[in-house]
């Protein structure tokens, strides 16, 4: 069961949610929610995620140094996207970062804040396929996700998405 977002009710305010990673296409996912969310009054909200898998197999003062270097390095990939979204939006994106698998720590967050009310994705442009997050979430999966997920197309130019944003 999942809990009633929040976004519409007084103080509140619908935001949007991209997960960054390094993948070309994070671009059009955060530059077309940084778009959606200026147009209609909204937020955004940036989350990196930290998948850790071999540090549980490390001694401790291995782990806590990886732990350290990828919260480093997602905290600098967070901070570019938030300078992206401030320049094509004129917005300051809220910052986020989980460890865990992400499929796993989305339900989490869109939980925890509900004033989350949409999942903006962006496909890759390979040939392998549309990406992993997107491939995970959608299908089966997408059925009972508690919030809708826009997927963006990550060929589109800015102005192909400031005409549709």
């Amino acid at each position: 069961m999942s809990l009633k977002r929040q976004s519409h009710e007084p103080g509140h305010r619908r935001k949007f949610l991209v997960i960054v990673d390094d993948t070309p296409e994070c671009d059009r996912a955060v530059y077309y929610a940084a778009r959606r969310a200026a147009r209609t009054r909204g937020g955004l909200v940036l989350l990196g995620v930290l998948e850790l898998e071999d540090a549980h197999q490390q001694w401790l003062g291995v782990a806590d140094l990886m732990r350290a270097e990828a919260t480093e390095t997602a905290q600098r990939r967070l901070d570019d996207y938030v300078a992206r979204a401030r320049q094509v939006a004129g917005i300051t994106a809220e910052t986020v970062i989980r460890e865990g698998n992400r499929t796993a720590i989305l339900p989490a967050l869109i939980a925890e804040d509900r004033d989350i009310a949409i999942l903006v994705l962006a496909a890759g442009i390979h040939r392998e396929g549309p990406g992993p997050l997107v491939s995970a979430l959608g299908g089966a999966h997408s059925a009972s996700f508690p919030i809708p997920i826009t997927i963006v197309p990550g060929a589109l130019s800015d102005e192909d998405l400031d005409a549709m944003a």
